[in-house]
């Protein structure tokens, strides 16, 4: 009777994992703009999820296999880096981010902090700062989805 309830779940949670790694492929496979539509949750093929905001950011800050190259390059073409940035700063303003999600932003920042610091100073923008607001907005507004999750925890008992 109880291996029947546990390998329901089980199933639940494979199928989880199935879809989270058919994602994690998508967007292995995806340019700048296919992930900024995926973000923006304008792609009819999947949904936007946690993990999928989470995959993204990873793609732009892991070192690719094959070229032994960051995603992003001093020498690459300004617009790439403008479009990078952007799709980082578009994350943080998603209503589905988590810790993690907030993690690797700050990963991306340190990772990238000399050409961000070097775009700024060539166009005069202020993408550095806008990224750490973009992190203090994060962490007050996660503060204030758990304490409404606790009010609603403790209402609903």
């Amino acid at each position: 009777m109880f291996g029947n309830l546990l390998k329901k779940n089980k199933t639940k949670d494979e199928d989880i994992d199935a879809s989270l790694q058919e994602l994690i492929l998508k967007i292995d496979k995806m340019n700048l703009t296919q992930m900024r539509s995926l973000v923006k949750d304008k792609t009819k093929e999947s949904e936007l999820s946690t993990e999928g905001l989470n995959a993204v950011l990873q793609k732009l800050i892991t070192v690719t296999d094959t070229s032994k190259k960051q995603y992003i390059n001093s020498d690459d073409m300004d617009s790439k880096k403008k479009k990078a940035f952007d799709l980082a700063l578009t994350i943080m303003a998603n209503k589905k981010i988590n810790i993690q999600t907030i993690e690797l932003v700050q990963k991306f920042i340190d990772t990238y902090e000399e050409i961000i610091n070097g775009y700024d100073k060539e166009y005069k923008d202020i993408y550095l700062s806008r990224f750490k607001d973009s992190i203090a907005n994060a962490v007050v507004m996660l503060g204030i989805v758990s304490d409404m999750e606790n009010k609603m925890n403790v209402l609903s008992e």
